[in-house]
């Protein structure tokens, strides 16, 4: 999902380089204006933390259910994107 939304960012000339900066500029720049519904900025803030709780929490952390949550969510993203695309394209 953070590379999407690097791509939505970079389709509008903006380039950022830390994790924390991507989602909050896809926020401000997406969810906040109405380009996109606020819940896939939400998903990309919950995709972060679990991602964080991954890399430097306990080994067990992360659940199934958690993984499961984020593959359903990033096909949702991947789809919005894939939308937003074929409209921009049409």
């Amino acid at each position: 999902m953070l590379y999407a939304a690097e791509a939505f960012l970079e389709g509008d000339g903006l380039a950022f380089s830390s994790h924390s900066a991507v989602i909050s500029a896809f926020g401000q720049h997406f969810a906040k204006t109405g380009r996109v519904p606020a819940g896939y900025h939400r998903a990309l803030i919950k995709a972060e933390e679990i991602r964080r709780r991954g890399d430097y929490g306990p080994f067990d952390e992360v659940t199934q259910a958690d993984a499961e949550e984020q593959v359903t969510q990033a096909e949702r993203f991947l789809d919005l994107a894939s939308r937003l695309i074929e409209e921009r394209s049409a």
